[in-house]
């Protein structure tokens, strides 16, 4: 199966990605068939250089099978190469898991046991004030 996907390219800290054609098999900066174009992650968001892509070559290839990796889509959709969304939404993700609303659960409980425990002796406070200011006077 062939995919459009980034071959990591550049130096040390320097990342440097190449937007390829190449069979899904093939390991990440391994052999591709074609580029199709480049990204680089260090220029501003705002320069025209920081994603550059071949819509024609992208299109024929899209044609012939290939598919397209998450981040490539996003690049190809926002460039408006084809009529794929600019992202994916994934409103599950943002839910906490099972763990995480235990969690949220027992210090719910333990909220409410410190409320509930730091009203109580408030409620005697004064009544104690009150006993002894009637055993003075």
């Amino acid at each position: 199966m062939l995919k459009i996907r980034m071959a990591r390219a550049g130096a040390k800290k320097k990342p440097y990605y190449h937007i390829v054609v190449a069979d899904s098999r093939s390991p990440r900066d391994g052999s591709f068939i074609e580029k199709l174009g480049s990204y680089n992650p260090m220029l501003p968001r705002e320069d025209q250089n920081r994603v550059v892509l071949n819509g024609e070559r992208i299109k024929h290839w899209l044609a012939n099978g290939a598919q397209m990796s998450d981040r490539v889509a996003i690049f190809v959709g926002k460039a408006g190469i084809t009529d794929m969304p600019a992202q994916k939404n994934n409103p599950k993700k943002a839910q906490p898991k099972a763990k995480a609303l235990e969690r949220a659960k027992e210090k719910a409980e333990k909220a409410a046991a410190a409320t509930e425990a730091a009203n109580t002796p408030a409620e005697e406070a004064p009544a104690a004030e009150a006993a002894a200011e009637e055993a003075q006077g």
